[in-house]
């Protein structure tokens, strides 16, 4: 049985106002997740800045992830880049650094083609022994991986899951059907990812459950129970986050929601800046409505 199932962060990496890595924020958010019953933590995918972290910093963070988690729960690492050389130095890393598992988001930038997206996850494959998901995320990377191209990469041994994060209710049953059998299917899309789940999708990999990971998790648990008037009634009162979370670029909002519920510092990298204070008490409310901030 997978170990990767349930409410999975996409956790925020926490940085000083300066832009440097703040490790104390790193064990406060770490320990507020194993606390409120986040299944998985996926460190420094891209909603942790991994654009804009240098190879040694990127390292580091997942290190001392897995290191502060201390076996409690399964730590995923973000390891994909638009090189594939690059992308297999990273995974390699994570794997001498301990992590559970790999994501890696498909290449952006450079729009390769299927074949192009099917050899470059299959060289990282063939050369790191260590599960890995795979990360389909078109809004962000202008590349989009078709489910033929992910039901040939399905047959890897070391190719577990994808995490489809297109929204499209379509896509969703049609990787259900030509893949299931193979591999894990995550949902990375907030706003449809209890219709995923009940449909039989293995988890969410989720920006929301940062900010309220409880409720995350127990909506995800009831359903993939099939549980959906128990599912549907924790949504209802998260939905409100699954669009606010996104009035800018992720992670803009997410992590003004933590500064705010005094997690984290005020902190992010060039070129994403610190959210626009026109969005301050639309979030604030939010944050409000879903019960993550009391006052």
């Amino acid at each position: 049985m997978s170990i990767f199932k349930g409410s999975m962060v996409a956790i925020a990496t926490p940085m000083n106002e300066d832009g440097s890595l703040d490790f104390e924020s790193l064990e406060q958010l770490i320990e507020f997740h194993v606390d409120n019953l986040t299944d998985v933590i996926i460190s420094v995918g891209t909603t942790g800045e991994s654009a804009t972290l240098d190879f040694n910093e990127h390292s580091k963070v997942i290190k001392t992830t897995i290191d502060l988690v201390n076996g409690r729960i399964p730590v995923i690492a973000g390891t994909g880049a638009n090189s594939t050389s690059e992308a297999i130095e990273l995974t390699e890393s994570a794997k001498k650094n301990g992590a559970d598992g790999c994501l890696l988001v498909t290449p952006y930038y450079n729009k390769p083609t299927q074949e192009g997206l099917y050899q470059h996850y299959k060289k990282i494959a063939d050369q790191v022994s260590i599960p890995q998901i795979l990360y389909n995320v078109p809004g962000r990377t202008s590349v989009d991986m078709e489910p033929k191209t992910v039901y040939r990469l399905s047959s890897h041994s070391n190719i577990v899951g994808i995490k489809e994060a297109s929204g499209d209710k379509q896509r969703s049953k049609e990787l259900l059907s030509l893949c299931s059998d193979n591999m894990q299917i995550f949902t990375g899309d907030d706003k449809t990812s209890i219709g995923d789940l009940l449909d039989g999708f293995s988890g969410n990999i989720s920006v929301t459950a940062n900010v309220v990971p409880k409720q995350m998790h127990m909506m995800c648990k009831h359903a993939m129970e099939g549980d959906s008037e128990k599912a549907s009634e924790l949504n209802k009162k998260i939905d409100i986050l699954h669009d606010v979370l996104f009035c800018e670029s992720n992670p803009i909002p997410v992590k003004w929601c933590l500064n705010r519920m005094g997690l984290i510092k005020k902190g992010i990298r060039l070129p994403l800046t610190w959210l626009d204070e026109k969005y301050h008490e639309q979030l604030n409310q939010a944050l409000l409505d879903s019960g993550a901030i009391n006052e």
